[in-house]
């Protein structure tokens, strides 16, 4: 088995080696197991479906919220010679009946569906005739209503199960912290999946956080060291990306715009234009992004606050896709914490409410975080990780430390003391000697810890409190009103058998850093070659009227570039190149190179 799944990965997708928990999922899938799948965007998720797919009898159907990702997928697909199509409300009636043709005839390994669509009663009889093999669910937070992008439509989705006991199920997301995965386990109805939470890191992101002082200056000192790099620029209302458009547009960049108040047809032109490298930037609001198949977008900026860091980490992962080094670039005023603050608070839905805040406050927490970037991230996410990355901001220009043991102690006991029952501003009232109400009520006005910090102030414990958070040595339970709770880590600092090191809490405005921006990761490959295979790669792509990475990913072309194949064979050998892109472009690219050689 283990050499059908490498020969079958080689000779479809191009590649030689699975990427970790790849190889588990699919043998659970080729084992009719249900799965729980968590791999970052970028982490290889689709790969987990689409190659038991071709080795399964039956249709393997895909359940995905958008359009623009089925087309995506599904010519990707086509390219490497797999039999996949998909039917949503881009296709004409005959089109649809073409579709349906070749499943009614098993002519299709893998056919991509909305859920509005798949659980029609007539659409699911003609499944249950023609058989399906596996099910699977992307975007599958959107299931959980502490997912960041709930959606009614999934929920119904939990028929399946009633409907087709015997096919295998699999859940996939690239975001959910551990609430959202249990919850998504229980909607579906998952029989004891196999679970595979692969780890959340994208080191080839680097993760910065400016304050706005000039904002549009600082984006354009950006894109100008971006330059013909594709990005993407998220802004929180429809009017600020038109002015932001209109600002970049004016500037001579080759931007497009996009948000739900420009019609289908815009927003399509405009997405089709970005994917085909036509437009190098794109200024959106959220609704552009979720299904984006582009591997090559080289930088995302926000030029506003997100609201979650589910949000935050999905919206960064549309960047390095290809593993290329990337950046995400933040602009953050802090007044626009207590304004998003008001706002949520103004929900009539009080719980929804209640939920929304806690998720912002791990926001606001992300952006004001002195403890490298990637561990507030990851942490967050309940991957426990203590080591920092040195590709982020905080890790470039460090902010000045101090031995922090004896403060995290206090804040640690005070917790323990008051019963894991609270949220932070209240165990910091206790540690400052608050003589509000509650506190003498409750009688923790009688507890060791009451009045140990009175040394400091409010924000002095906030910004210790996150740290503590972003180090794992504490969690807040977002189930149970954001109640900090220890976890194992905190146990040997509390004991005194580790020191803690942490950042003085930087109570003014940070300056902007001249360093931050300037580390690189570099790769070492023939830039002018490279150049040449993407001018290449368009032409062919244009000739076939598919998105260039179809064709090639930037990650492909950038080995073509170190290795510079001058046979079939070495060419076969380049990751992503399989037999059938090797029939259908392996002649053109040979040739270039050995023209560029040549020469």
């Amino acid at each position: 088995m283990t050499d059908l799944l490498h020969n079958t990965l080689k000779q479809y997708f191009g590649y030689s080696e699975f990427r970790p928990g790849q190889t588990e999922v699919i043998g659970a899938a080729l084992s009719g197991r249900d799965s729980f799948v968590l791999m970052p965007t970028g982490g290889g998720k689709s790969l987990c479906y689409q190659l038991p797919a071709l080795l399964l009898p039956c249709v393997t159907v895909v359940v995905s919220p958008l359009m623009s990702l089925m087309k995506d997928q599904v010519d990707s697909l086509q390219a490497m010679g797999i039999a996949a199509d998909f039917i949503n409300s881009s296709l004409s009636r005959d089109q649809v009946d073409d579709v349906l043709q070749k499943l009614h005839f098993q002519q299709l390994k893998l056919l991509y569906v909305a859920p509005e669509r798949l659980l029609q009663p007539q659409f699911l009889q003609r499944l249950s005739q023609v058989g399906v093999s596996l099910f699977a669910i992307d975007e599958a937070h959107c299931v959980s209503q502490w997912g960041h992008d709930f959606r009614p439509d999934y929920i119904a989705l939990s028929q399946l199960k009633q409907q087709f006991p015997q096919v295998p199920l699999m859940a996939l997301t690239a975001t959910a912290d551990p609430a959202t995965q249990q919850d998504i386990r229980t909607q579906l109805k998952l029989v004891q999946p196999y679970t595979s939470i692969s780890s959340f890191d994208r080191p080839n992101i680097r993760y910065t956080v400016q304050e706005k002082f000039r904002p549009f200056e600082q984006l354009v000192s950006l894109l100008k060291s971006q330059e013909n790099q594709s990005g993407i620029i998220y802004c929180s209302s429809r009017k600020k990306v038109d002015e932001l458009y209109e600002q970049l547009h004016n500037k001579g960049f080759a931007v497009g715009a996009y948000h739900a108040g420009l019609s289908n047809e815009q927003r399509m032109k405009v997405q089709d234009e970005f994917k085909r490298d036509h437009l190098q930037i794109i200024v959106a609001t959220v609704a552009f992004g979720m299904g984006v198949n582009k591997p090559n977008i080289r930088f995302v900026v926000h030029y506003d606050l997100p609201r979650t860091i589910e949000a935050y980490y999905q919206e960064t992962g549309r960047a390095g896709r290809d593993g290329v080094a990337a950046e995400a670039v933040m602009l953050v005023d802090p007044a626009d914490i207590s304004r998003m603050r008001s706002w949520i608070m103004a929900e009539e839905n009080q719980a929804r409410a209640e939920v929304t805040m806690q998720r912002f406050n791990a926001m606001a927490a992300f952006a004001e975080a002195q403890t490298c970037r990637r561990l507030v991230l990851l942490n967050y996410f309940g991957e426990a990780n203590q080591t920092p990355c040195g590709n982020c901001d905080i890790c470039l220009d460090p902010p000045k430390k101090f031995d922090g043991t004896v403060l995290a102690q206090k804040a640690l006991s005070c917790v323990y003391r008051v019963g894991q029952s609270f949220g932070m501003h209240h165990v910091i009232d206790v540690l400052r000697g608050s003589q509000n109400q509650r506190i003498l009520e409750l009688g923790q006005d009688k507890l060791s810890t009451f009045g140990i910090g009175k040394e400091q102030s409010h924000d002095y414990w906030l910004s210790v409190f996150r740290q503590l958070i972003h180090h794992g040595l504490l969690q807040q339970d977002i189930t149970q009103h954001s109640v900090l709770k220890l976890l194992p880590a905190a146990r040997p600092v509390l004991r005194g058998e580790t020191s803690l090191a942490l950042a003085v809490p930087r109570l003014a405005p940070a300056k902007t850093s001249s360093k931050a921006g300037k580390v690189q990761q570099k790769q070492e490959y023939d830039r002018i070659l490279f150049s040449k295979l993407r001018a290449l790669r368009k032409q062919i792509a244009e000739r076939d009227d598919v998105a260039p990475f179809v064709v090639f990913s930037d990650a492909s072309l950038i080995e073509m570039s170190q290795q510079m194949p001058q046979t079939p064979a070495e060419f076969l050998a380049i990751s992503g190149v399989g037999q059938t892109k090797l029939s259908r472009y392996g002649d053109d690219f040979l040739d270039l190179i050995a023209e560029y050689l040549d020469n």
